[in-house]
C-alpha cells in the first residue's frame, strides 16, 4: 500500500507484535516511522532491516521500509519524538499473579511521551493502542502524561485510545483490511488529525469514549475465547455420542440470520422461553452422562440466573413499593409465557412484599392453553390479580415502571412518567429525554 495523503513523522513505542506490524505499515504507507524499545536486540536487528518476530511478510516489509529510509529503531524515547506529530503506545500489558494487567510499560511510555512534549509548541497525539482496563485513560494515563508535559491535554497534544485487532499469522492483512477502526477520544476535537493517518484504510470509521474503546478490545478477546471453548465443549459431548461434530459446527456457521449475526449481542434483559433453558439443562445433563466436565455450558443457566437476580436488586433498590411490570411474555409477539424471565421477576418482586400490576397487550388468561397455562398456574398462580387491562393502568397504579418487554407500546413510557415516578429499562427500549435520564435507568447502561 503506497502512501496517500499528507505524510507524518509517527514514534512507535514497543516493538513487539503490535508495534514492530504497526511502526513497518505505517511506513509502508509513506510515514516517516521511528520506533523505541527497551530491547537492543530488537533495535539493532530493525535497524539492520530485520524483523525481530516471526510473522508471514514481516520480514520482507521491515526489510523494504528500512532500506527506503522509512523506519528506523531507538533506544532513546527523545530521539523517536524528535518532531513526531504522532506517538503510539504499543508497548505490552501482561498479566500480573493476581491477574491484573500490568501497565507499567504503558506507564513508562506516557512519562517518557510527556517529558518529550514539554517544550513541543507544535501539536501532536498521543495514541494508545495497548490493551488496557476501562478507565486508564482517564484516570491514569491523561493524569500522568500532563504531570510530565506540564501542560493539560487539549493544550498542546491530544489523546485518544486506539484499539488494535491484529491476529498473530494474519497482522499485516490485517493491518491493511481491518474490519472497523476504532479511536476512543475525551475531547470531540481529539480525534480530527489522528483521523487522518487512517483515510486510506478503507474501513468504517467509529469514534466514540476513551472507556467504550478500551472496553472493546476485551470485548472480543473475550467473545473469541468464548468461541473456542463453545466449541470445544460441544465437541466433547458430540464425540462420546459418536458425532462428529467439525461436520456440525460447519453447519452451524452456515447460519449468518441468526448463530454468526448481530442478534443475541445486544445487552438487555435474561433470555427465557421454552427452548433454550431446557436445552441447556439436556446439554449439561449429557456431558454428566458421558463424565465430561463442560463449565462454559454448565454455567449459561447460572449467569441467566444471576442476571435476572441483578434486575430484581434493581427494582428492590428503588425503596418503592408499587412496581408496575410492562411485559410478561418471553419474546414480544407471542403469548409463550414458559420460563419467562419476567414471570420470573414477578414472582420474585411478589416474594419480596412489592404490590405488583402487570400489563402486557399480549397476555390474555382465557386464551392460555396447554403447557402455557400449565407453567403459569405453577410458577405464577396469583397472575389473574396481578394483571391490568391497560398501560395507563399501570402506570396510574405505580410507583417505579419496569420495561420487561419490548413491545411497541412501551415506548411512550418516558413521555408519560409523573413526576414521582421512575423507570428502568431492562430491554433497552427507551429513548428518554434529557431532562429525564435521572429518573429511568437500565440494567446494561
Amino acid at each position: 500500500m503506497e502512501e496517500q495523503g499528507g505524510r507524518m513523522r509517527i514514534a512507535v513505542f514497543g516493538l513487539g507484535y503490535v508495534g514492530c506490524v504497526t511502526g513497518a505499515c505505517l511506513a509502508q504507507m509513506g510515514h516517516d516511522v521511528c520506533g523505541v524499545d527497551i530491547s537492543q536486540t530488537s533495535v539493532r536487528m530493525i535497524n539492520e532491516g530485520r524483523a525481530p518476530l516471526g510473522e508471514r511478510g514481516i520480514e520482507r516489509l521491515v526489510s523494504r521500509v528500512v532500506q527506503a529510509g522509512k523506519f528506523r529503531a531507538s533506544l532513546r524515547a527523545a530521539e523517536a519524538m524528535d518532531d513526531a506529530e504522532v506517538s503510539l503506545v504499543c508497548v505490552g500489558t501482561p498479566s500480573k499473579r493476581n491477574g491484573e494487567a500490568n501497565l507499567d510499560y504503558v506507564f513508562r511510555a506516557a512519562q517518557e511521551i510527556g517529558v518529550a512534549l514539554r517544550f513541543r509548541q507544535s501539536p501532536h497525539t498521543v495514541a494508545v493502542r495497548s490493551t488496557v482496563p476501562p478507565g486508564t485513560m482517564e484516570q491514569l494515563v491523561i493524569p500522568l502524561l500532563e504531570r510530565s508535559a506540564r501542560k493539560k491535554a487539549g493544550a498542546g497534544f491530544h489523546v485518544c485510545f486506539h484499539p488494535e485487532f491484529l491476529r498473530e499469522g494474519s497482522s499485516i492483512e490485517d493491518f491493511f483490511h481491518p474490519t472497523r477502526i476504532v479511536i476512543g477520544v475525551n475531547r470531540a476535537d481529539g480525534a480530527k488529525r489522528f483521523a487522518q493517518l487512517w483515510r486510506p484504510i478503507k474501513a468504517p470509521l467509529f469514534v466514540t469514549s476513551l472507556r467504550v474503546a478500551e472496553m472493546l478490545k476485551y470485548a472480543d478477546n473475550a467473545f473469541h475465547a468464548l468461541k473456542v471453548a463453545f466449541a470445544n465443549e460441544l465437541g466433547a459431548i458430540s464425540k462420546t455420542l459418536g458425532i462428529d461434530s467439525r461436520e456440525v459446527m460447519r453447519i452451524f456457521v452456515e447460519d449468518r440470520k441468526l448463530n454468526i449475526s448481530p442478534l443475541y449481542l445486544k445487552p438487555g434483559f435474561a433470555f427465557g422461553g421454552p427452548c433454550l433453558p431446557k436445552d441447556l439443562r439436556a446439554l449439561s445433563r449429557m456431558g454428566k452422562a458421558s463424565g465430561l466436565e463442560i463449565p462454559l455450558l454448565e454455567s449459561i443457566l447460572r449467569s441467566n440466573h444471576s442476571h435476572l437476580n441483578r434486575a430484581c436488586e434493581l427494582v428492590l433498590a428503588t425503596g418503592k413499593r408499587r412496581v408496575g411490570v410492562l411485559g410478561l411474555v418471553f419474546k414480544s409477539d407471542t403469548d409463550d409465557l414458559r420460563e419467562s424471565p419476567s414471570c420470573q421477576l414477578v414472582k420474585a418482586l411478589v416474594e419480596c412484599g412489592r404490590k405488583v400490576k402487570v400489563y402486557d397487550p399480549q397476555v390474555d388468561l382465557q386464551r392460555l392453553i396447554g403447557a402455557n397455562r400449565v407453567y403459569v398456574e405453577s410458577v405464577l398462580p396469583e397472575l389473574p390479580r396481578l394483571l391490568v387491562g391497560s398501560l395507563d393502568d399501570a402506570l396510574a397504579l405505580s410507583e417505579v415502571i419496569v420495561i420487561a418487554g419490548n413491545h411497541p407500546e412501551f415506548r411512550g413510557v418516558a413521555q408519560k412518567l409523573k413526576k414521582h415516578q421512575t423507570a428502568i429499562d431492562l430491554v433497552g427500549l427507551l429513548d428518554p429525554l434529557p431532562t429525564l435520564r435521572d429518573r429511568i435507568e437500565g440494567l446494561c447502561w
